[in-house]
């Protein structure tokens, strides 16, 4: 019980911690940021993208946004192509603010379990499924790992290749351990900070 409250707490610190742009899901038809993007088309206002780009690339979408604007007027097939137009760009523009490089919209639905959770709690106000699903991840990897490393230093001494091995597991147990301990004090993620000190 003790372990899984304090693993709770680590996963928690974690969901903040591991901020990871190549692997973000701002580039998926279904995202946050295509989303905001669909809303501000629809309610003609780009402002309500801005707070995805940085303050220098602001110009490259409004003007963006203006050309998409003017042109999805004309029809549903020149509506569907300002709007791919304008979701790539706002797109680009976030990732190169994450310092990620832009390599397409990405199909709906290709969101991955822990930022679906992500979002989820966000929207629903409720953080402790993201909590569990963290913790119910590092403890079988905890577990995995300190079993591997346990169970290969039941050895002979003197067998070096068995030696080796146990130093293998020992080596990935011991530094998953500290890439669970570094994460949870990490510093905020540089980009979230700098989007707050540019807006």
């Amino acid at each position: 019980m003790k372990i899984r409250f304090a693993l709770s707490a680590v996963a928690i610190a974690l969901s903040l911690a591991w901020a990871a742009p190549a692997s973000a899901h701002c580039d998926t038809l279904d995202g946050p940021v295509v989303e905001a993007a669909r809303t501000a088309l629809d309610k003609g206002d780009v402002r309500l993208v801005l707070g995805w780009v940085r303050e220098s690339d602001e110009p490259e979408v409004q003007e963006a946004f203006a050309r998409a604007a003017a042109v999805r007027t004309r029809g549903a097939e020149a509506k569907a192509l300002a709007d791919t137009y304008f979701f790539e760009t706002l797109v680009r523009m976030h990732r190169a603010g994450e310092g990620a490089p832009y390599t397409g919209l990405k199909p709906a639905g290709e969101i991955e379990p822990p930022i679906l959770a992500a979002d989820k709690a966000l929207a629903t106000g409720k953080l402790q499924p993201v909590g569990t699903l963290l913790s119910q991840r590092i403890e079988a990897g905890l577990h995995d790992k300190f079993e591997a490393a346990a169970s290969r230093g039941k050895r002979n001494p003197t067998d070096v290749a068995a030696s080796r091995a146990y130093v293998a597991a020992y080596v990935d147990y011991v530094h998953y351990v500290e890439r669970i301990y570094d994460a949870a004090g990490a510093a905020p993620d540089q980009h979230a900070t700098d989007a707050v000190h540019q807006h």
